[in-house]
């Protein structure tokens, strides 16, 4: 019997179109010969579903099921596709967790933890992962130019502490520059982060549960035509994403050492795609994604393919690692 999937994707951030996409690629992947797939749409107004004839139905919050003119249906595993706020932030994992409904990203303490760029850092340090060094500032507090340049040098990067995809982010070469910055990144979030800049190549290494097992996939270097990976560079291919990375064997198994670790440290499930700059043969880790980009062009998938694996096993495989 067909397992009912809902995908939920959306959400209520600037990732929202971004994250619409991922959806629809799961949605098409997955093996309708095994699943049933329901695409939920999520909005701060509305939780629904469109069917093939175009009836929007609502659903019912009480216990996320699906109220069709045919009958209710009951999911048995929610597949999440949405990047930012409700879903990369804990909100959604927790509802689902009181409902006891599976689902197919990790818990919601490590949803939050990790979404929050600050504590993830601060989380980790203790356990000797390197990172670059960094200056916070919450909305309303005094803008000390001086103290953070002091602090983080110059160039840096002002980035907004809990937002993906690039926005929020700019690089700062400049002291006349970093006031600018710092309004940009609060439009997005009323925390930021400012780090300083790391010399090196920027390394993007997905980690999966896999058949119960603790997977890294082959890495991705990422070369950038901008000047750093922006919004453009990530979506308007504006840079290479060059599958496996062009790295010696033993910065690769430094990296993946490190990429696992974090992984088992934090005791994640499902999908992670961390960031790093190597430094030589140091990875600096500079964030986390727990929903990553799932569209046949993003990084993990480039990187599932790598490692011989189809999108409709790699998402099934977290459907799986979720139902058992």
């Amino acid at each position: 019997m067909r397992k009912n999937i809902a995908v939920i994707m959306g959400g209520y951030s600037s990732e929202y179109e971004i994250s619409l996409k991922s959806g629809a690629v799961v949605e098409k992947h997955l093996d309708k010969g095994k699943f049933q797939t329901f695409p939920i749409i999520v909005t701060r107004d509305s939780w629904y579903y469109i069917d093939s004839s175009g009836v929007h139905c609502e659903i019912d919050k009480a216990d996320f099921s699906l109220p069709l003119p045919q009958g209710k249906v009951v999911f048995d595993c929610v597949f999440n596709a949405i990047h930012g706020t409700p879903g990369e932030d804990g909100l959604m994992q927790a509802y689902f967790e009181l409902l006891g409904i599976p689902h197919t990203s990790c818990d919601h303490y490590q949803a939050a933890l990790t979404f929050n760029k600050r504590d993830l850092l601060s989380t980790l340090k203790p356990y000797g992962i390197q990172c670059a060094t960094s200056y916070y500032l919450n909305q309303g507090d005094e803008i000390k130019e001086n103290e953070i340049i002091d602090v983080v040098d110059l160039p840096c990067f002002v980035k907004a502490n809990k937002a993906g995809s690039s926005f929020g982010i700019t690089k700062v070469y400049e002291k006349s520059a970093l006031n600018e910055a710092i309004h940009k990144a609060f439009l997005e979030d009323d925390e930021i982060i400012i780090e300083s800049f790391l010399e090196g190549t920027e390394v993007s290494v997905g980690v999966i549960t896999h058949k119960s097992e603790v997977m890294v996939l082959p890495m991705t270097e990422i070369v950038s035509e901008n000047d750093f990976f922006d919004y453009e560079a990530k979506y308007l291919g504006k840079s290479q994403e060059i599958t496996p990375a062009r790295i010696s064997v033993s910065q690769r198994d430094q990296i993946a050492q490190v990429a696992k670790e974090i992984y088992l440290i934090l005791k994640m499930k499902g999908y992670t795609r961390s960031e790093f700059i190597l430094v030589g043969d140091i990875p600096y880790l500079l964030e986390m994604n727990t929903t990553p980009g799932l569209t046949e062009e993003s990084i993990l998938p480039q990187q599932a393919r790598a490692a011989g694996m189809s999108l409709a096993e790699l998402f099934e495989s977290a459907i799986e690692d979720a139902l058992n």
